[in-house]
């Protein structure tokens, strides 16, 4: 008997309750991750365990991954650089420079909209937009 790992039912899994964000911010990660823990006040580190790897023509491309668990709750922020040395992990969002991954438990709308504006108060920030899932098509390259 062969077991097949259902890929569609994992990202499907992954996804549960999840909200993204996409900003366009033309700064270094670490120095874009200061801003935020500065200015929001979150605690924003660089977790090499979850590290995004992918092939393509033949080379391998990294991109980093923030981590930010919110205290007393079961919520945990992402943050992914979205590119790397001419790729993207998103590519259909290629104008976006880092992607915002809320995980772990339901994020309300009213604190969506307050993290959304906070974002917005950091003077490198251009734009800051809700990724809806139906818009991502490369969902697959965010779970780790």
């Amino acid at each position: 008997m062969k077991l097949k790992l259902d890929q569609d039912r994992l990202i499907e899994d992954f996804f549960d309750t999840t909200r993204l964000l996409g900003i366009m911010a033309p700064i270094k990660n670490y120095h874009f991750c200061w801003q935020v823990n500065n200015v929001i006040g979150t605690a924003f580190k660089l977790n090499n365990e979850i590290e995004i790897q992918l092939k393509k023509k033949n080379r391998d491309y990294y991109f980093n991954v923030y981590e930010f668990n919110e205290p007393e709750t079961a919520l945990t922020h992402y943050l992914y650089y979205n590119h790397y040395d001419g790729e993207y992990l998103l590519p259909e969002f290629r104008n976006m420079d880092f992607l915002w991954l809320m995980k772990g438990e339901v994020v309300e709308e009213r604190k969506c909209t307050w993290l959304i504006d906070a974002i917005k108060t950091i003077a490198s920030v251009q734009l800051v937009a809700e990724l809806t899932n139906e818009k991502i098509k490369n969902k697959g390259n965010l779970v780790f």
